[in-house]
């Protein structure tokens, strides 16, 4: 990271960071073409170890994409919040709090996990948990991603 005065490396600040934003912003290529999407997520996070969780219909271009390339980036910001003041437009600036990454998705098959990962999606989105049974979750396919990398950045 070029602005090292901007990193966050603080587990409890990526961690909230990791809690206020509510749209991960996934990039994937089809084939050579770029393609990204912004989706609501869940996760996990203990011990430096980033896992994402997305729900999806159960057919689609993006799972075609994964299926053939599980290679991703992801990308979250909130906190955005314009800075600065006065009548030179060089001095305004954008204040941020984000997460970016990579690593490799894969579709959720255990049934378990199936269930606990659609609860922290919800648990996340809607600050309320849920469980999920088997029909429940029959009806959507699950998807992670499990961060090889990944770091923060704010700018206050």
């Amino acid at each position: 990271m070029r602005r090292k005065d901007r990193e966050v490396t603080d587990d409890s600040e990526l961690l909230e960071i990791l809690k206020e934003c509510k749209v991960c912003r996934v990039a994937m290529v089809d084939g050579k073409t770029p393609y990204i999407l912004p989706l609501n997520y869940g996760f996990r996070f203990k011990g430096g170890k980033l896992t994402l969780y997305f729900h999806s219909a159960k057919e689609g271009r993006k799972l075609d994409i994964l299926s053939q390339n599980p290679i991703v980036a992801f990308e979250m910001d909130c906190g955005h919040r314009l800075v600065g003041e006065g009548e030179v437009p060089c001095r305004y600036g954008y204040a941020f709090r984000s997460i970016v990454g990579s690593g490799s998705a894969s579709l959720v098959t255990d049934p378990e996990e199936k269930m606990a990962a659609l609860s922290l999606l919800m648990e996340h989105q809607t600050g309320r948990r849920f469980a999920f049974d088997n029909a429940m979750c029959d009806t959507v396919a699950v998807f992670r991603i499990d961060a090889a990398e990944f770091c923060g950045k704010i700018r206050r």
